[in-house]
C-alpha cells in the first residue's frame, strides 16, 4: 500500500519527491488519506512539538485596483463598502495586538500604491515601540518599495502565486503577469525577507498535476511560509457559480506539502474553517503549525470578504486570542506566544 511509502518518506529529511509521488498523495482517499494526515502530523510534532504559532491579521484596507476573477474585493465589485484604516488608527490597533500578546502581526490589504508611504511610517513607529514581527501582504510592489519597507523594519512578506500554471494564473488575474509575480517573489527573498506564498485549491480547470507542480515549486524555492486556500465562491465575482472544493483535497494537499517541504511554516486558515466548521482543527492535525486569527476591528470585517460566508466577522478583536487558544486546544495542541520565525 502507498501508506507504507508515506511512512518511509516522512522519516527522510529533505527527501526529493517526484511529481507522480506527490500526485498520488493528492488522490488518496479514506484510510490511506488519514494515514497521510497522521504522518504529516507526526513530522510536524517531530519538528515543532505540539506548539502552534499565532499571527494576528489586520485587514487595514479593502481598496483594490486589481480585478482578479475569484476575489470579493476586486475592482469590479461595486457593491462592497470600501474602507481604509488611517495610519494613526492602524498604529493603535497594532499596539493593542501587542498588548494582547501577539508577537507577529500581518498587515493585509487590497493592491493600491497610494498608502505605501503611510505603511512605512507605521512600521517605523511600531518597531520603535515594541518587538513584534511585522508581515506585509499588500501585493506586487516595486523593488524600491520592498527595500523601503525592509529598511523600516518589516520582517516578512506574503505574496501568493495562487497557481504555478501560467495560463491559469493569467486567466484568473487579468491585470497581472506571471513572470512579474515570480520576479517579485525572488526579489523579496534576495532582500532578506522571510517570504510566504501559497495557492488556491479548486480553481476551474485546475488539475491534480497542477497542484503537484505547485508543491514542487514550493520545495525548489524553499519558501518560509506556505498557505493553502480552498476556493470558495463570492457572489459578486465571475466565478460565482463554481462549486467549492471539498475539505479532503485541501487536507491531502496540506499534508503532502508538509512532507515535501519539511520544515516550512504552514497555517491553518480562516477559509478552511469557512469550508468546514472543524477545518482549522483538522488542518492542525494534518501538518499545519500556525494559526492566523483575524484582529481587524469588528466594524470593518463584513467589508473584507474575499469569499462568501467568511467566519469570524462578528467577533471583537479583544477576544481574538481567547477564541484562538480554544481552537488550538480542541486540536490537542498548545498555542505559543512567540514570533515563530522559520526554523532552519
Amino acid at each position: 500500500m502507498f501508506t507504507h511509502s508515506i511512512r518511509r518518506y516522512s522519516l527522510t529529511v529533505n527527501k526529493v519527491y517526484s511529481l507522480s509521488e506527490i500526485k498520488e498523495m493528492l488522490l488518496l482517499e479514506e484510510e490511506e488519506a488519514f494515514a497521510l494526515y497522521e504522518e504529516a502530523n507526526s513530522l510536524t510534532e517531530k519538528l515543532f512539538g505540539k506548539s502552534i504559532f499565532v499571527r494576528g491579521i489586520i485587514e487595514f484596507s479593502n481598496v483594490c485596483a486589481k480585478n482578479c476573477l475569484y476575489c470579493g474585493i476586486r475592482r469590479g465589485n461595486k457593491n462592497v463598502k470600501r474602507y481604509h484604516i488611517g495610519k494613526e488608527d492602524l498604529k493603535k490597533i497594532i499596539m493593542d495586538a501587542h498588548n494582547d500578546n501577539f508577537k507577529t502581526i500581518v498587515l493585509q490589504s487590497g493592491e493600491v500604491d497610494v498608502y505605501d508611504n503611510d505603511i512605512t511610517e507605521v512600521i517605523e513607529y511600531v518597531k520603535s515601540k515594541c518587538d513584534i514581527a511585522i508581515t506585509l501582504s499588500m501585493g506586487e510592489k516595486s523593488r524600491e518599495q520592498y527595500i523601503e519597507w525592509k529598511n523600516a523594519g518589516a520582517d516578512r512578506y506574503l505574496l501568493r502565486i495562487e497557481t504555478t500554471n501560467r495560463k491559469l494564473f493569467e486567466n484568473l488575474h487579468p491585470d497581472d503577469d506571471f513572470d512579474n509575480r515570480l520576479k517579485s517573489l525572488m526579489t523579496l527573498k534576495e532582500l532578506g525577507y522571510e517570504v510566504g506564498t501559497g495557492v488556491m485549491i479548486g480553481l476551474p480547470k485546475q488539475t491534480e498535476e497542477d497542484l503537484a507542480s505547485d508543491i514542487l515549486f514550493f520545495k525548489e524555492n524553499d519558501f518560509d511560509m506556505l498557505g493553502v486556500g480552498p476556493f470558495i465562491p463570492h457572489n459578486e465575482t465571475p466565478l460565482r457559480n463554481i462549486k467549492s472544493v471539498n475539505m479532503s483535497m485541501v487536507l491531502n494537499f496540506l499534508s503532502a506539502m508538509r512532507l515535501v517541504t519539511y520544515d516550512t511554516n504552514i497555517p491553518a486558515t480562516t477559509s478552511m474553517a469557512t469550508l468546514d466548521k472543524e477545518g482549522r482543527e483538522k488542518a492542525l492535525n494534518a501538518g499545519a503549525n500556525v494559526i492566523m486569527p483575524n484582529y481587524t476591528p469588528q466594524k470593518y470585517r463584513e467589508s473584507y470578504k474575499l469569499y462568501d460566508n467568511k467566519i469570524c466577522t462578528k467577533e471583537d478583536a479583544e477576544h481574538t486570542m481567547e477564541f484562538t487558544k480554544k481552537t488550538v486546544e480542541r486540536a490537542g495542541k498548545v498555542l505559543v506566544l512567540e514570533r515563530g520565525d522559520r526554523r532552519r
